[in-house]
């Protein structure tokens, strides 16, 4: 069972939105602004929503295939699609028109299953009229992709079972639900053992203020609802998750001149972080004189694999680890393609780790999950 929040925890869950009179605004002026207000990824006034977060090769390629609609439609703050897919049922929250899912449908191939969730009518509706376009460009006999109107905070009534789910994505989503600690407890409901949480969202430097909280444009843009990075830290670990990974971040612009006067003295970003599900997991790195070879067996990475922006695991060369990266490695789909040497059995104390820190001009900083 999750450990109960601790007080800094609390203090973060007891600042949502607590009652479903205000949840139900909130959704109805996301749902708005997403439904009517914008008409393409060229209406909005940041790239909180929409940065431009360079594709690796295989999914450029991907990208090549999808409706031209669906990518105009696209509102998205990174590229939260992971390698190694081939079979898997993904779930997107948050899918929208469904750039992604088309482009998990491509990569988990005919046997696999890509479920995408929204509470958006008219998102869902320009993502199901383009069902079959990608099937057939895909040459699948059937889709593999079905698409939802539901909530994030709410799975189960959106009929996702207790771990059913290989791989739970979301691209700039989770910001906008005023309950993130449902939306967490509800992805590590549904995951599988082992299973991974894959997302791209907005982040801050520090806590937004309230009044900032209200603001219908911030909130559609995505960073009224950015996450402070400590109290996303504390939040996984209530819900019993002790270790995460950045795998990627990047400061973000806003290009209206208003809402940079609003918001001028926090500092935000785009992350995309890897979480698993995984019994064992410890709330240090420890070192257990552990060591890691890449296979080189995953076709999208033949030569390196970036697990996050501080292990990037070279072909054949040998990489210590900490005891929770070795349980990444070994107890995941990664597992055959990677050979990891040792056990738990000896203890060497805390890994010698190097802190990943992005130190922004006013001194903020962000550091990962993890410090290995």
């Amino acid at each position: 069972m999750p450990e109960q929040a601790a007080p800094a925890a609390e203090h973060y869950l007891k600042e949502r939105v607590n009652t479903m009179s205000t949840n139900g605004v909130i959704h109805e002026g996301i749902r708005e602004y997403y439904g009517s207000v914008l008409k393409s990824n060229k209406d909005l006034k940041s790239n909180a929503c929409c940065t431009a977060e360079k594709l690796p090769a295989h999914l450029k390629e991907i990208l090549n295939d999808i409706h031209p609609e669906i990518i105009d439609k696209f509102y998205g703050c990174g590229s939260p699609i992971p390698e190694c897919l081939e079979g898997l049922t993904v779930l997107d929250l948050g899918c929208g028109s469904g750039r992604d899912c088309f482009m998990l449908s491509k990569l988990v191939g005919p046997n696999g299953r890509v479920i995408g969730i929204d509470m958006t009518e008219e998102q869902l509706s320009v993502a199901r009229s383009h069902i079959e376009y990608h099937r057939k460009k895909f040459g699948y006999q059937h889709s593999n992709i079905e698409f939802k109107k539901g909530y994030i905070e709410n799975l189960r009534e959106a009929g996702i079972e207790d771990e059913s789910v290989d791989l739970v994505v979301s691209n700039c989503v989770i910001n906008l639900s005023p309950y993130k600690d449902r939306v967490f407890r509800e992805i590590f409901r549904v995951l599988k053992p082992g299973g991974e949480l894959y997302f791209s969202d907005v982040f801050a430097a520090r806590r937004i203020p309230e009044e900032l909280k209200q603001d219908k444009v911030l909130m559609g843009e995505c960073i009224a609802g950015a996450m402070y990075t400590e109290d996303f830290r504390r939040l996984l670990h209530s819900v019993g998750i002790r270790d995460y990974r950045i795998v990627s971040e990047t400061p973000l612009e806003i290009n209206s001149a208003d809402l940079k006067r609003k918001v001028e003295a926090i500092n935000f970003y785009s992350m995309t972080v890897r979480a698993f599900k995984l019994s064992g997991l410890e709330d240090r790195c420890e070192n257990y004189g552990q060591v890691a070879y890449y296979r080189g067996t995953i076709p999208e990475a033949p030569t390196i694999f970036v697990l996050d922006n501080h292990h990037v695991f070279e072909n054949g060369l040998a990489f210590p680890v900490c005891g929770n990266t070795a349980l990444m490695l070994s107890r995941t789909r990664y597992a055959k393609h990677f050979n990891v040497v040792g056990d738990t059995s000896v203890h060497y104390g805390l890994f010698p780790c190097k802190e990943s820190n992005t130190v922004y001009q006013n001194g903020d900083s962000s550091k990962s999950g993890a410090c290995c």
